[in-house]
C-alpha cells in the first residue's frame, strides 16, 4: 500500500467524500500536500477505519452511480481481460514484496554471522535488540485493513490523474476512460463518443491503458508510439496519469447543430411536460451543467430552453415545458409532438454554469420552471461531491412546484443539503406592484432564516420578472455580480 493516497482514493477508503477530506484539510484537522494525504494521517482522523475491514468489499457490493441512481449490478466488474490484468498487476506487486521479504531476511542471517564473528562485549544485546524489532516490525497477523481495502480497490477500479489540471477520478465497470471521467463531473474535450472524430485523444504519461472498443479514428504511427490514445474507447488497466484539456468556461465547450429524436413525453402535471430528447451515437451533445439549448419543433416552432440534467449523461437531454396557452412552440409541444419525431437542437448557449472551485455554500432559488436549470447544476454539483447546498423552489402555486419529490428525496439522501418550499401566491411572471412587496418580504425572510447565505453562491433562475426582482434583491446587500449567477427561463 502506498504511503499517501489521492483525496479520491482515501474518500473511497475510508467510506467519506472528497468534500468532507477537503473540509477537515481547511480546518486544519489532516495535512495534505499536493492533493495528497498520508496513510497515518487519515487514520488518525479515522481511527475506526482500522476496525471495519469489510467496509470496502461491501461497498463494491452495492456499487452505485457516482453522479445520480443506481449502477446496474452487471456493470460493477471491470472486463474480464482488464481484470485479469490488474489481477496480474497485483500478483507482481505481492511477488516483489515477498522478494523484499526473503531479502530481509538473508540480509539479517549475514548479519547475525557478522556479529559472531566480531567479538564484542555488546554482540548479545545487539542482537537480542535486532530479534524485537524485526518481530515487532514483521509480527505475523497484524495487517493494516486499510492495505486489504486498497488491494481490492485497485482491482475494481484504477485511478487516473488528468495533466495539467490535477482533476482524479476512478474508473469502475465497463467504463471508458472519458465515461468514467463524465461521471466524475469532468468536462474533458470530445465529439462523438463514438471513436469517430479523434476530438478525445489524449496522452497517456504513466500507467496502462486497453483499448475496449474499436474506433475508425486513425491514429499514427508516431502518436502511437507516444502514447496517444482515444479515451472514448479505451479503460485504465491500472492507476495512470493522462494529458488532456479540460473545459474551464463556457468558451471551450464548441456551438453544434444536432439532429436528435423524441425518445418520450410525458405530463408532469396538467401545466408541465417532460420532453426527453435522444441524440444519435455518434453526435452527442456536449455542454455544461446549467446551459440552454435552442430546440426546433414541426420544422418552424423554436424555443430556447435549458437543459434539466447534468452533462453527465450527455445522449439523453430532457426539458421541462410549462404551458403557455397561444405560444406556437408550447401548443405543438403539448398537443402535436410525436414519439421519435425529429427535433433539430443547437447549442449549447448561456453561463449560467456552477463554481465549482469555489468554497462557498451554494443556494440556489428555483422559480417555477426555473427548476429545470437549477436540476442539472445540483445533479452535477452532486456528482463532484460538493457540500452545503441549500435549494429553495418559490412556486406561483403549489402546482408549480411540479417535481417536489426529487428535492425531497435530494433532502433525504444527502448531508449538508437543505430543502424548502414556499409558495408566492401569485403569477411570478408578473410580480409587480404589491406583488412585488410580497416577493421582497419572503426572499428576506429566507435571508433573515439563513444568517450565511450572503456568503454563499447564489444560483437564480425562472421567469425573468421574478429573476430580476431576486437579482435586485441580493445587489442591494451588496453582493457583486460574481457570486450572483442568473437563468431567465422563457
Amino acid at each position: 500500500m502506498t504511503a499517501s493516497l489521492s483525496l479520491t482514493r482515501a474518500a473511497r477508503l475510508i467510506g467519506v467524500t472528497r468534500a468532507e477530506l477537503q473540509r477537515k484539510i481547511r480546518l486544519g484537522e489532516m495535512v495534505a500536500h499536493d492533493g495528497m494525504v498520508t496513510v497515518g494521517n487519515l487514520l488518525a482522523c479515522y481511527p475506526a477505519a482500522q476496525l471495519e475491514d469489510t467496509a470496502e468489499t461491501q461497498r463494491i457490493a452495492q456499487i452505485k452511480e457516482r453522479a445520480f441512481g443506481k449502477r446496474v449490478f452487471e456493470r460493477a466488474l471491470p472486463e474480464p481481460e482488464v481484470l485479469a490484468a490488474r489481477i496480474t498487476e497485483l500478483g507482481r506487486t505481492l511477488a516483489t514484496s515477498q522478494a523484499q521479504v526473503d531479502a530481509f531476511k538473508a540480509l539479517l542471517g549475514r548479519l547475525w554471522d557478522k556479529l559472531d564473528s566480531t567479538p564484542a562485549v555488546s554482540t548479545e544485546d545487539m542482537k537480542q535488540w535486532l530479534k524485537q524489532e524485526v518481530e515487532l516490525a514483521i509480527e505475523p497477523g497484524v495487517i493494516n485493513p486499510l492495505s486489504v481495502k486498497d488491494n481490492v480497490l485497485s482491482v475494481m477500479t484504477a485511478q487516473v490523474t488528468i495533466l495539467p489540471s490535477r482533476h482524479d477520478f476512478l474508473v469502475e465497470g465497463h467504463d471508458s476512460l472519458l465515461e468514467a471521467a463524465m461521471r466524475a463531473g469532468i468536462p474533458l474535450s470530445y465529439g462523438c463518443s463514438g471513436g469517430n472524430c479523434g476530438l478525445c485523444k489524449a496522452k497517456v504519461v504513466d500507467g496502462e491503458v486497453r483499448r475496449t472498443r474499436n474506433h475508425d479514428y486513425i491514429i499514427s504511427g508516431a502518436e502511437k508510439a507516444a502514447g496517444y490514445v482515444l479515451l472514448c474507447s479505451n479503460t485504465a488497466v491500472s492507476d495512470a496519469v493522462i494529458e488532456a484539456p479540460v473545459a474551464d468556461s463556457v468558451q471551450d465547450i464548441p456551438f453544434q447543430q444536432i439532429e436528435a429524436h423524441v425518445k418520450a413525453t410525458g405530463h408532469i402535471n396538467d401545466d408541465v411536460l417532460l420532453l426527453h430528447l435522444q441524440t444519435p451515437r455518434t453526435r452527442r451533445l456536449r455542454f455544461l451543467a446549467g446551459q440552454n439549448i435552442s430546440l426546433r419543433l414541426g420544422g418552424s416552432f423554436s424555443a430556447v430552453l435549458p437543459i434539466a440534467n447534468c452533462p453527465c449523461d450527455d445522449r439523453n437531454l430532457l426539458f421541462h415545458i410549462q404551458r403557455q396557452p397561444g405560444n406556437l412552440f408550447s401548443d405543438y409541444a403539448f398537443d402535436r409532438l410525436k414519439t421519435h419525431e425529429a427535433v433539430e437542437i443547437e447549442g449549447p448557449q448561456g453561463e449560467f454554469i456552477l463554481h465549482e472551485k469555489s468554497p462557498r455554500a451554494q443556494y440556489f432559488f428555483a422559480f417555477d420552471c426555473g427548476f429545470a436549470p437549477i436540476k442539472s447544476l445540483i445533479e452535477h454539483a452532486m456528482s463532484l461531491e460538493v457540500e452545503n447546498i441549500h435549494l429553495h423552489w418559490i412556486g406561483s402555486d403549489k402546482q408549480h412546484i411540479y417535481l417536489p419529490n426529487i428535492a425531497r428525496a435530494w433532502d433525504d439522501a444527502l448531508d449538508n443539503f437543505s430543502y424548502h418550499e414556499h409558495i408566492a401566491g401569485f403569477d411570478l411572471r408578473n410580480p409587480g406592484g404589491k406583488r412585488a412587496e410580497t416577493l421582497g418580504k419572503l426572499l428576506q425572510d429566507i435571508q433573515i432564516a439563513d444568517a450565511g447565505m450572503l456568503q454563499g453562491n447564489i444560483y437564480i433562475a425562472g421567469p425573468a420578472e421574478a429573476v430580476d426582482a431576486a437579482e435586485s434583491f441580493f445587489a442591494e446587500y451588496g453582493l457583486p455580480k460574481t457570486r450572483v449567477s442568473v437563468s431567465r427561463v422563457k
